[in-house]
C-alpha cells in the first residue's frame, strides 16, 4: 500500500485572482494537486481575508494516482463560492490524505504577462 508523497496540510499566502483581460490567455489562479496515494483524497479549503471572515465550504477530491488542477474563477470547482477579483487573500489546504500541491497565476492585466508558479507552505 502506497502512504503517497508530499503533506496533509499546505497554506498559499499570495492568493489574488486576476481579471481575465483581452489577451488569447485569459487570467486566472489554480492549484494543481497530485495524490500518488492508493486512495482518493479528500480536501478541505479555507480562503482567509483581510477584511472579512473566512470561508470554509470548499471541498476537493483527487482519485487515486491521479492528479486534478482546480481554477479559482471556476465556480464548480469553489463549489459554488465566487472569488472576488483583485482581492487579496489566502489559502488553506488540509487533505485526508498525503499531497503535492503547486500554485499558478496568470495576470495579463498588464502588456507584459506574467505567469508564474509556487509550492505552497507544507508542515
Amino acid at each position: 500500500m502506497c502512504n503517497g508523497i508530499g503533506k496533509k496540510l499546505w497554506l498559499i499566502p499570495d492568493c489574488e485572482l486576476p481579471q481575465e483581460g483581452e489577451g488569447v490567455l485569459k487570467g486566472h489562479e489554480s492549484v494543481i494537486v497530485v495524490n500518488d496515494n492508493d486512495s482518493d483524497a479528500n480536501i478541505d479549503v479555507t480562503l482567509y481575508f483581510a477584511d472579512k471572515d473566512c470561508y470554509e465550504n470548499i471541498k476537493w477530491q483527487v482519485g487515486a494516482k491521479r492528479v486534478r488542477c482546480f481554477r479559482m474563477n471556476n465556480t464548480d470547482d469553489m463549489c459554488g463560492y465566487v472569488v472576488p477579483f483583485d482581492t487579496q487573500y489566502a489559502m488553506k489546504i488540509v487533505s485526508d490524505k498525503n499531497i503535492v500541491l503547486q500554485y499558478g497565476r496568470l495576470d495579463n492585466r498588464q502588456t507584459n504577462l506574467a505567469y508564474y508558479t509556487t509550492l505552497g507552505y507544507s508542515e
